[in-house]
């Protein structure tokens, strides 16, 4: 991803928001009861033109939080072993100090006043950090607690269409099949679809 330097100018296209591109993988659909396992956070930034950037990630592994419900269909669909040597995954604690730790240092260098989460099906993104947040007791989420941005409804409206894959190809993004699932992969395409869309309405962008 691209590097780029905060501008405060896009504080005032997202009317005080820094988009923050989210993806998070899970044991299931129930951010109450199923274990967080993969995070990864795109940062969104403006260069001098106007147009939107995927700048750094920021991302880990997550242990299950004690007493987790790890379904057995979800682990197969995304190929995650939570037990796998290699993973050297974080706390839930940790693990949200690591990636929001950063983004709320973004929002502050943006000028901007909170993070909005952008993601494909951004509530069930934001669902899970909320779970997480409660869970820990962590008190510095620098995102909004139920505004989102999701890509979904700006596909539907730019392509007709409504899945990820579907949607990069139909902007013109590669899309590798092999690499899909997985939170960092997933959070940079989406990521680039959002800046590809946004871009198009560029001339929309308010006065400072």
């Amino acid at each position: 991803m691209t590097d780029c330097p905060y501008n405060p100018k896009i504080a005032h296209r997202f009317r005080g928001f820094l988009p923050i591109v989210v993806d998070v993988e899970t044991a299931g659909f129930n951010s109450n009861r199923d274990a967080l396992l993969e995070i990864a956070a795109v940062i969104i930034c403006m260069d001098d033109k106007g147009f939107l950037q995927p700048a750094e990630t920021h991302a880990c592994h997550v242990e299950p939080f004690p007493d987790a419900n790890l379904d057995p269909r979800a682990l197969a669909f995304t190929g995650i072993d939570p037990d796998h040597p290699f993973r050297m995954a974080l706390s839930e604690r940790q693990a949200l100090e690591k990636v929001l730790t950063p983004i709320r240092k973004a929002v502050k260098a943006s000028h901007c006043n909170r993070a909005i989460l952008v993601g494909h099906n951004a509530n069930f993104d934001l669902g899970f950090i909320n779970a997480a947040v409660e869970r820990t007791k962590f008190k510095r989420n620098p995102f909004h607690p139920f505004s989102t941005l999701d890509t979904v409804s700006f596909s539907a409206l730019a392509y007709g269409q409504t899945v990820l894959a579907r949607s990069a190809e139909a902007a013109g993004i590669d899309w590798d099949e092999q690499e899909a699932h997985s939170a960092i992969y997933d959070a940079e395409k989406t990521a680039e679809l959002f800046c590809h869309i946004v871009n198009q309405w560029r001339g929309s962008l308010p006065n400072e």
